[in-house]
């Protein structure tokens, strides 16, 4: 069994010192020998020193240095790298624990800053990723880490440009990889997610109820409305047949009143009107007994002539009195001659 020192395992002490052999090898296999002519690959940048003294940055392409006394200290490539930052635990606002990682993309701007600012750039910026992110992460709250993802890598990579200015070397882009919840910080996030939406199917089907009541109120209202105003219609139209029924019974009524007036003035006019009357005395006396079982009969009620000669009485009498009171002035009665 491996034991532990200062609470780290032997293992992980072992690899981490093979993996800082292993880049030290690389940096070391990267450096070219001084072969006086130099050919520099375009996109890289060589440091020389005179006698462990910085003396100048050969540029791509054909380059001479003197032998033994010039040495190239560094090599910087100015492309821009992906560097993995490793997974990190960061606690939230709410004190909810995230275990992420992330893509760091950065470009070495300044050759002699990056070659003498910092021992190794690449470990320096790592880690600067790493507790920048763990500072921006506990800003914020856990349902607003995955919402503000975007202006959470914004807000990494403008806080290691400005630590990162005097090491000659630039972030380009940060993106968080993966992100990692407890067990249990899930489950609540998943029933969180159903209870919000089992409330919005509840909040959309009362919103259909209501909606579909609301539309059977207005048919419903509409279709009184409209019962109404065809009742109204109906009445109208009623009112008005009723109306025009009257006109025309008054029309045909003063037109047979005038045509009768005309007929009185004619040659045996009297004589017609004394027959209807006793035609229409014949018929009411005829129906007298067909309506009711008691019946009052006056004395004289056989008396044709009589009944018809009293008809002609207040005939007379009535068109005296009413000539009166309009003012009107009786004519003479004409001649047998003048009428002819």
């Amino acid at each position: 069994m491996l034991r532990s020192v200062a609470g780290r395992p032997i293992r992980s002490l072992l690899q981490a010192s093979l993996n800082q052999a292993k880049q030290n090898v690389r940096h070391r296999s990267r450096l070219p020998i001084n072969t006086v002519i130099l050919f520099v690959p375009q996109q890289e940048a060589w440091v020389i020193e005179r006698f462990g003294k910085y003396k100048q940055i050969l540029e791509p392409g054909f380059n001479i240095i003197l032998p033994i006394i010039d040495s190239i200290k560094y090599v910087q490539s100015l492309k821009e790298i992906a560097i993995d930052v490793p997974h990190q635990a960061a606690i939230t606002l709410d004190n909810v624990t995230l275990t992420m990682d992330a893509v760091l993309y950065l470009r070495v701007v300044d050759p002699f800053k990056a070659s003498y600012g910092v021992e190794d750039p690449e470990y320096a910026i790592t880690q600067l990723a790493q507790t920048t992110m763990r500072s921006e992460i506990g800003k914020i709250a856990l349902d607003t880490v995955f919402r503000e993802r975007e202006s959470l890598n914004i807000a990494i990579v403008d806080s290691i440009n400005t630590a990162a200015h005097a090491w000659g070397i630039k972030c380009m882009r940060y993106e968080i990889r993966d992100m990692t919840l407890p067990s249990k910080v899930q489950e609540a996030m998943q029933m969180q997610v159903e209870a919000e939406r089992k409330k919005r199917a509840a909040v959309l089907e009362s919103e259909g109820s209501r909606e579909a009541e609301i539309n059977v109120a207005e048919g419903r209202k509409r279709a009184r409305i409209l019962n109404s105003e065809a009742v109204k219609a109906e009445q109208v139209n009623q009112a008005q047949g009723e109306a025009e029924a009257l006109v025309a019974k008054a029309t045909a009524k003063a037109k047979s009143i005038e045509m009768i007036a005309d007929a009185l003035d004619q040659n045996n006019g009297m004589n017609a009107v004394s027959m209807n009357i006793a035609e229409q005395y014949v018929s009411a006396f005829g129906n007298l007994a067909k309506e009711g079982n008691t019946v009052v009969l006056p004395m004289n009620s056989g008396d044709v002539s009589g009944a018809v000669t009293q008809a002609m009485t207040m005939y007379q009498a009535l068109s005296k009195d009413t000539s009166k009171q309009l003012g009107i002035k009786e004519l003479p009665k004409r001649t047998d001659n003048e009428k002819s």
